[in-house]
Parts: structure tokens; C-alpha cells; sequence
């Protein structure tokens, strides 16, 4: 079983990112063939300065190096490293209705959030289809805000399929519906874009800024707080055992209970999940020849299976012509 997904590279890391992507791989990557690539084309419809990018892509690599992934077990690469997409991008996008698109939910929230309209934010389903279907990945996991695009990429698929033949595997969507979902530090889903992040590898007074500005209600020191309703709560989840959970349910369902108090224990527990991969992180920062070199050999090896599927797919298409 082929598996791919990709991170944008628009902001640092976070631990929405780490729970909701970045450790599923990473368990993946142990067990399956397993593509992971850091998806900077992408990353352009809402970064536009260089020096940002660049250091974003750079950022998200020594990220993913640092909490465990083993190149030598997946295919680790910088999107723009890879050309044939952009081919492939093309070609596809002249077998895609625009009906197709128009239909995408993405695009319309992003433009709700107030992103610029542009051609690359409204076809970013088409290249998104192209990082797919390059790699003839069998499974795609994402959130439910990505099933669409997945969606799509299988239609795009099957229209190029019934129209040239076979070409490509259909991929399927993989939504992990036991994944912790982390809400960012307002209540929100956790989001870059909405500057609401608690980032992984902060330093520990940039964490402890953000993990006091936790979102929390007014309720009075003495009296019972509501720990289904609480923001604090749920990211508390993500780094506590069941045991732990259930002991500061009891407290939250107690009265005296100090939402700063919860506040400086997360801060903890955050502080020392991350403390190893932290100092991982800084021994890779110091060796980027090492990154530099990981990236090129991903980039070999994700090359030498985008070839192939291109050449079939300009041989199917009419573009080799002699």
C-alpha cells in the first residue's frame, strides 16, 4: 500500500500540524510505503515573500527530521523539486471541468478569509490531483476538510482514465476520525492563518506566552467548570493519558479548580514531549549539508517514479510523438 500527504511550509509548525499529519505519517512510514513531501508550490497561494518560503521549506524539513522520520524507510522530498508536476498540473487541468472546481468548498473559505482571488488559489485541486496521481498513491489520508480534494483528484482520474486509458490508480481517502482534534488557543480550529497556533518547537517563553493566552471562560474559581466545553481542556487531551484525563475531569467537576493552574501543567507537558525532538532539531539545524543531502536523495527517488508515470501518461495524451 502506496501513502502520501504533504505539509505547506506557510508558517512554522504547530501542534495541530504534528497531531493531525505529521505523527500519522510518521506512524505510517514504519508499516507502509510512504510518501511525505512538503508542499511549497501550494504554500504560494498565501505566501508571497521569498525569504519566508524559503525558510518555511527549510523549517518544515529539519521539523519532520527532527520528530523521527527515517529517510531511508519513505520517500521525503520538496515539491518544487520535482518538475513533472507542474507537466502533469497542465495536463490535467485540460480534462478538468470548471464546474469541478467551482463546486470546491476551499476555495470559497479562503476567499471568506479574505485571500486574494487568483488562478493558482482557485485550480489548487488540480495540483493537488497531480501530487496524487504522479505518485499512483493508494491512500491519501487528510481531514475532512480535504476529503473534497481527494475527491476530486479521484474524478479528475477517472476522467483522464475513460478518455486516454488506464493511466492512473484511484486513490482513496483516508479520514481519521480518532485523531485528536486540537483547537487552536481561541477555540478555533488550530491554523496559521488564523495566528491562533502553539508552535513545536517555540522557544519556553514564547511557549508559556501562548499557553496562557488559552482561551478560557469566566466561570468563578469556587465553582464547577465544564470540561466538555473547554478549549483548555482539549488541548490538554492531546499530551495526557486517559488516567491524567480522568483525574483533571474530576478536578474541573470539583470547584477550586484554577484554569492557570491547568495552564502552567500543559505548558509542562508540552515543554517535555517535545524536549527530545527539540534537541534533535538544534544538533540538524548545525548540520544542513546532512538535510541538503536527505532532500536530494528523496528527490531522486520521487523523480524516478514521476518519470515513469508521465512519460505514460505524454505517450497516452499524443505529446511523444516520435
Amino acid at each position: 500500500m502506496r501513502v502520501l500527504s504533504g505539509i505547506q511550509p506557510s508558517g512554522n509548525l504547530h501542534i495541530g500540524n504534528y497531531f493531525g499529519m505529521m505523527k500519522p505519517m510518521l506512524d505510517y512510514h514504519t508499516k507502509h510505503e510512504t510518501f511525505i513531501f512538503i508542499v511549497n508550490y501550494h504554500a504560494m497561494t498565501s505566501v508571497s515573500e521569498a525569504k519566508t518560503l524559503r525558510e518555511g521549506t527549510l523549517a518544515a524539513a529539519l521539523d519532520f527530521l527532527a520528530l523521527g522520520l527515517d529517510p531511508d524507510r519513505c520517500v521525503f522530498w520538496v515539491q518544487s523539486d520535482v518538475p513533472e508536476v507542474t507537466e502533469l498540473t497542465w495536463i490535467l487541468s485540460t480534462i478538468t471541468p470548471m464546474g469541478l472546481l467551482e463546486r470546491c468548498h476551499s476555495y470559497k473559505d479562503k476567499i471568506a478569509k479574505g485571500l486574494i482571488p487568483n488562478h493558482g488559489l482557485f485550480a489548487y485541486p488540480v495540483l493537488m490531483a497531480a501530487d496524487i496521481l504522479l505518485y499512483q498513491a493508494n491512500v491519501v489520508p487528510v481531514g475532512k476538510d480535504q476529503k473534497q480534494h481527494v475527491e476530486v483528484t479521484r474524478d479528475i482520474a477517472i476522467r483522464f482514465n475513460n478518455q486516454f486509458g488506464e493511466t492512473f490508480v484511484l486513490p482513496e481517502p483516508e479520514i481519521c476520525e480518532d485523531l485528536a482534534v486540537i483547537p487552536g488557543i481561541d477555540g478555533k480550529k488550530m491554523s496559521k492563518s488564523y495566528g491562533n497556533t502553539i508552535e513545536l518547537f517555540a522557544g519556553r517563553s514564547q511557549l508559556k506566552k501562548t499557553v496562557m493566552r488559552i482561551v478560557t471562560d469566566s466561570t468563578p474559581v469556587e465553582a464547577p467548570k465544564n470540561p466538555d466545553t473547554c478549549n483548555l481542556f482539549a488541548i490538554y487531551r492531546a499530551f495526557a493519558t486517559p488516567e491524567e484525563m480522568e483525574r483533571l475531569e474530576a478536578r474541573y467537576r470539583a470547584p477550586g479548580l484554577r484554569y492557570s493552574d491547568v495552564k502552567k501543567e500543559l505548558l509542562e507537558k508540552i515543554w517535555a514531549y517535545f524536549e527530545p525532538f527539540r534537541k534533535r532539531r538544534e544538533e540538524l539545524a548545525q548540520n544542513l549539508d546532512y538535510v541538503y543531502e536527505v532532500l536530494t536523495k528523496g528527490t531522486d527517488k520521487a523523480r524516478a517514479i514521476a518519470s515513469v508515470t508521465l512519460d505514460k501518461v505524454r505517450r497516452n495524451v499524443g505529446l511523444a510523438y516520435r
